[in-house]
Order: structure tokens, then sequence, then C-alpha cells
């Protein structure tokens, strides 16, 4: 996992230009024994047999990262970007990127600079200039001053500029690295495959393991999944920060993002699950995530969705996580890939009648007793509370009310 882990690190992949990291797990799949295919839009989708039939689960994960892209070649010779998918570009100023030009053969080096970067130059301006896209700047590592020498190298709008991930993995287990997100994620999955390939596990459902390439920039996987998916699980970083509950070193279950609650039953089933075998795991709240599972789910897929991770500090940015977080993601991955559905019976057959529905067995169905609107019980008869602070009794609230009725009945209003 941890092989796997740092080649996929090293190679640049933001959304669109994924094509070099999708021949490597192509490679890494033939190797564990998964079988796969590659759709029109280059998602890749791996399949083990189960033995009930068609009914299968998935489980996702996107090799695609957040990069940006050039928006001008300047006049000073230095190029101007935009982001591909959301991150701050605050993230970015001093990072170490590579400038991948159509050109295979033709790659560049830089680094993304604020547009004031020296001190000595601008004195205290470099630390009230704003942030933003447009205060920074890619100064490449060529002999270039002019908009004309960028062009000369071949460089041109719309290419790819992809941040360095610098990947490390230290004596007290913690990998820093840019793009863990979701690089430790399909280290994981494919571990995960791997484990249960190579112990001859029969599995009583069919799994997919769908590699996705556009997730940072919200296409996900809104392609690629199979009708007969029942229960679909996304792999993703999970958010280490103040105010959260994920942490670094165990997995995470999300209960909710920014799309909205995650499914009831499967996701306590992935908790019970890695509790009964003494993983940690946390359940957490995002509030500005999302994953591909939104993205399915808009597409209209028709299947139970979870979102387990892997602890992340600084996501998006110099981001962290811990091996312990990553082997936990995986060790529940494998172990669900060997359970049966959360309803084998229900999810058989697209629909069926309400009384079977599952939810029942966790908000069993209640009929509101009836009632009568003019009921007696119905009326707030006592006082507030400050007018009991203020002398009013019973008796004064009785009397009051009976001169409220006196004043009603005199106002030819029928009370």
């Amino acid at each position: 996992m941890k092989d796997v882990l740092l080649e996929l690190l090293r190679i640049p992949s933001p959304s669109g230009r994924t094509d070099v990291i999708m021949q490597h797990v192509g490679e890494r799949l033939e190797e564990i024994g998964l079988p796969f295919e590659v759709t029109r839009r280059g998602v890749m989708v791996g399949s083990l047999d189960g033995e009930e039939g068609t009914l299968d689960r998935a489980i996702v994960v996107h090799t695609d990262t957040i990069g940006c892209m050039v928006q001008q070649l300047k006049d000073n010779g230095r190029l101007a970007i935009v982001p591909v998918g959301t991150h701050s570009s605050r993230f970015s100023e001093g990072s170490r990127v590579t400038i991948l030009t159509d050109d295979p053969e033709h790659v560049f080096t830089g680094t993304v600079l604020p547009n004031k970067a020296s001190g000595h130059a601008f004195g205290d301006d470099v630390d009230t200039q704003p942030v933003g896209w447009e205060h920074v700047e890619v100064r490449v590592d060529e002999l270039v001053s002019s908009a004309q020498d960028l062009r000369d190298l071949g460089i041109q709008v719309g290419d790819f500029v992809a941040q360095v991930a610098f990947p490390v993995i230290t004596r007290s287990g913690f990998v820093t690295s840019r793009h863990l997100d979701d690089k430790a994620g399909v280290a994981a999955a494919l571990a995960a495959f791997k484990a249960v390939i190579e112990r001859g596990e029969k599995l009583a459902v069919g799994a997919h393991l769908l590699i996705t390439v556009a997730e940072e920039v919200g296409h996900g996987a809104s392609s690629g999944l199979y009708s007969d998916v029942a229960e679909m699980v996304s792999v993703d970083s999970a958010v280490v920060a103040p105010g959260q509950h994920s942490t670094e070193t165990g997995v995470t279950l999300a209960m909710q993002d920014l799309h909205g609650p995650f499914d009831y039953h499967l996701t306590r089933r992935l908790h019970d699950l890695a509790a009964r075998h003494g993983i940690e795991a946390n359940r957490d709240v995002f509030r500005f995530y999302r994953s591909d599972v939104a993205s399915a789910l808009e597409a209209g897929a028709e299947t139970r969705a979870a979102l387990v991770g892997f602890g992340v500090d600084a996501t998006h940015g110099h981001e962290r996580t811990h091996l312990d977080s990553i082997v936990a993601t995986a060790e529940l991955l494998a172990l669900y890939l060997q359970t049966e559905l959360t309803f084998a019976r229900w999810d058989a057959k697209p629909s069926g009648p309400l009384e079977d529905f599952p939810s029942s067995g966790v908000q069993p169905v209640r009929r509101e007793p009836e009632w009568d609107p003019e009921s007696a019980d119905l009326v707030e008869s006592k006082p507030y509370p400050h007018e009991v602070d203020e002398g009013w009794g019973e008796g004064a609230a009785s009397n009051r009310d009976e001169d409220e009725d006196e004043d009603v009945a005199g106002a030819g209003v029928d009370a």
C-alpha cells in the first residue's frame, strides 16, 4: 500500500489531465488480478463476481486532484493561473509546480509566487497584499522575460499546472504530501481488493471498484456506475480540524456533507462493522465538502450511499495523514466487501410494497392519535410566568379571563 501510495503521489493528475495516472492504476489492477474496463470518459471499473446473481455494490475513489491552468502569458515572462477544483491560492504560494504542455516531451518547472514576492523590494506591502489567484503568478524556471519567450517554449493558455506533491513518510508514520485527496483513498481501496483476492474469499455480493477522474470539479461518479449497484461507498479524505471529529489515526464515517445526509442504515452498519472488529471509527459532519457520492445521486443513481474517509489535516493544502488511518480505511473496506448487503431482500428489486420498506425497523410506523380541535385540553389556561411573579394568582387569572370574555361579548364578537 505504501509503495502504491508513493507512486501515485509522484504522478501529476489534476482534473482533466489524468491519462498517465490511470495507466499506472490499470497496471496495478492487472497485478492484483482485478478485471476492469474503461469508459469513454476514462473512468475505470473493476469487478469481482458475487454469489447472489447480478446485484452488486461499489467502492468509489478518484485519481484526479486539484491543480491550476494557465490563464495568461504575462508580459513579464510569468504565468497567470486559475484554479482547477476548489482551493485557495493561499496554499499554493511558494509551491513548486510542473507545467504540462500539449507535448508530453516538453514539461517545465516553476514556483507559484505572490505578485509582490520580495520584502527587500516591496517592504511591508508583501504582508498587506490581498489573497487570490489574481495576486499570484508562476515563475518559470527558464530564461524568459516576455510572453513571446513563453510561447517559444511551447507554453500556451490552457496548459495544466500541477502542484508537486513531495511525499514523505516520516519515522512516526505520518504521510505528508500534496494530493493525499484522494490518492491515499486509491491506495487503501487497492489494498483492500488485493487482500480479498489473494485470500480467495468468495463474495456473497458482487463488488465494483469505480475509479473516477473528475471528482474535484464536481463530475465524480456521475457516470460509470452500473444500474444494478445497490450500495455505494465513496472513499475520500476526512477533515481533521478544530470543530471536527475526524482523526489522523482512524477511519471516519461521514453522517452528512454539503450534499446532505448519507444513507442512515448503510452508514451505521459500516460504523458497527468497524467497532466489532476493533477499528477506530469516528462519526463526523462536513459542511464545506462534497464527494463522488453527490455526483452519482444527483445523476439519478438509485443506490444507498455512504462516505468513509482517512483523516487529513490541512485538506486541499499541505496535507498530512497517518498510515494508521489509511490502514484502518483499507481494513474496513476489506471487511465490508465480505458482508451481505444491508437489506438484501428489499434491494433485490427496484421497488416494493410500503410495509416491507426497511426504514420501519428504525422508525416504526405510528399513527397519530385522533384529537378534537375544540377539546378543553388544548386550551392553555395557566398564566405566563411573569404574571405569577407580579402577583397574578390562579384566581386572579381566572377573574381576568372572565373580564376579557365580558369585553369580547360586549363588542359583539362571538366568543
